[in-house]
């Protein structure tokens, strides 16, 4: 069979990208080996994770807050066959609606496992050869799992065994302290699970700002959830009975189910990348500049399998740029505005630059300011008072860097951050700006106004909340 663009994967980057080249008049096969559309993000990794992360926001509201808003409904107990339930729903719910936008723009799915054959021809298992004049690689990313002595066992699992368990694990050690580790320590923590965390730098979510972390980890350890950071893990042990995790040469904890959450690797090994001129690193991925072309003209590459941020956010920018490209047009993936959703409990999520980035590259021209939950009302009423919105800008033109913020809902509120520094705005430009009031989008132009000096809305004596 032929076509103009031949799209290999099916996930965020891949089917957006076969969405797009088809909107721009191309006749356009994806090939993706799954039983269904919608890659990692929304079979088996963020889609399903939030969804149980809604289902522990749930349990901590009937926990926390509904009885001081008034309303009784007494100790909430998890069903987790119908949380299991709700998941799947959710999660076929999706990748049908990816199934019926490709129907709705003449996407052709070819379902196996494609290589390729030549420069210009796919060969799918099971299947007719693809023929193509461009094509875009979207093949995502793995788990990986580092050579730690016993982690064969069928107790320890990556994200995805996780999401397949049927019931909650009394004792849950998760071996890494990024993202994906927090979010599952976090969830399954409400859930009733009694977690461990085993990280091997002095710090959570190493990438982040510096102060969210910290406050994760104090929340964290308020929530009773034992976190062992600096800590290197050396061998698992399988009794038959439990999971006995040894780390830092004379320590160990057990527990009845170990998640493994080291980071993931981009799939680019057996698809015959460097038979057809395409440069890749196993461990970095297929080279692509930005507008995702790779060393090959008439090759481009989306998503994990091609990329710094493993995110499906940036996954849908790359294939709508990389489609548009293939299609003669001219688009270029810009960075600057990725916003950085971590959904913890509390949730974090940042754009732009971190203080300490901020404070690397602009020296003493850097001014924050911090707004606590507990000075907005909306996050009053709600009951939601951990955390603070940072703003960070530097002072010789009032540039807008970044935003860094912990606390209710913000990993929706980092929006109005990332359309800020998509349009190069001042910190005065948001600072001066009106917000809905009461709202917890006020706190993000109330930090504005602390990092200027010009407070309203907190007592003198946290005016000292803006440093320079």
């Amino acid at each position: 069979m032929e076509c103009d663009v031949a799209v290999l994967g099916g996930g965020p980057g891949g089917y957006t990208a076969a969405i797009r080249a088809a909107q721009l008049g191309a006749k356009t096969i994806c090939i993706e080996k799954e039983p269904e559309l919608g890659g990692t993000c929304l079979r088996i990794g963020c889609i399903p994770t939030k969804a149980w992360v809604q289902t522990a926001f749930s349990i901590r509201e009937a926990e926390e807050t509904f009885a001081k808003l008034g309303v009784n409904v007494g100790p909430p107990q998890l069903d987790f066959a119908k949380a299991n339930e709700w998941k799947q729903a959710v999660v076929h719910q999706m990748t049908q609606g990816v199934a019926s936008l490709f129907k709705a723009n003449g996407v052709e799915w070819v379902n196996g496992f494609g290589r390729f054959k030549d420069p210009h021809t796919i060969a799918v298992e099971g299947a007719e050869d693809v023929a193509f004049q461009q094509a875009i690689v979207a093949t995502g990313s793995y788990p990986l799992r580092p050579p730690i002595e016993g982690l064969d066992s069928p107790r320890v699992v990556d994200s995805e065994g996780l999401l397949a368990q049927t019931e909650v694990p009394r004792r849950l050690v998760v071996l890494g302290g990024g993202i994906i580790g927090c979010e599952f320590a976090s969830i399954f923590r409400r859930f009733g699970s009694e977690v461990t965390i085993i990280e091997m730098l002095p710090q959570l979510i190493p990438q982040e700002d510096a102060d969210a972390a910290k406050e994760l980890a104090k929340q964290f350890g308020r929530r009773g959830i034992a976190l062992n950071l600096d800590s290197r893990c050396d061998r698992v042990e399988d009794t038959g009975e439990v999971l006995r995790v040894y780390y830092n040469g004379d320590q160990s904890v057990e527990c009845d189910l170990m998640l493994v959450a080291t980071g993931r690797g981009p799939t680019v090994e057996g698809l015959g990348l460097e038979d057809v001129g395409v440069e890749f690193d196993p461990r970095k991925g297929i080279a692509a500049d930005e507008r995702r072309r790779t060393t090959a003209q008439h090759i481009y590459a989306v998503g994990d399998c091609a990329g710094y941020w493993q995110l499906a956010h940036t996954a849908f920018r790359e294939g709508e740029v990389a489609a548009e490209n293939a299609m003669g047009h001219e688009a270029i993936v810009d960075n600057r505005g990725v916003p950085r959703p971590i959904y913890t409990d509390p949730e974090i999520a940042g754009v732009g630059l971190t203080e300490q980035e901020a404070r690397q590259q602009y020296g003493d021209d850097v001014s924050v300011g911090v707004f606590p939950w507990a000075a907005n009302a909306r996050a009053v009423m709600q009951n939601e008072t951990v955390g603070w919105v940072k703003s960070i800008h530097e002072t010789r033109y009032g540039e807008l860097l970044g935003l860094v913020m912990v606390g209710p809902h913000v990993t929706d509120l980092i929006e109005a951050g990332t359309v800020a520094l998509d349009a190069e705005a001042t910190v005065e430009t948001v600072a001066d700006g009106m917000a809905a009031h009461p709202t917890l989008s006020e706190a993000i132009k109330e930090a504005g106004l602390v990092a200027l000096g010009r407070a309203i809305h907190l007592p003198n004596k946290r005016k000292t909340a803006a440093r320079a």
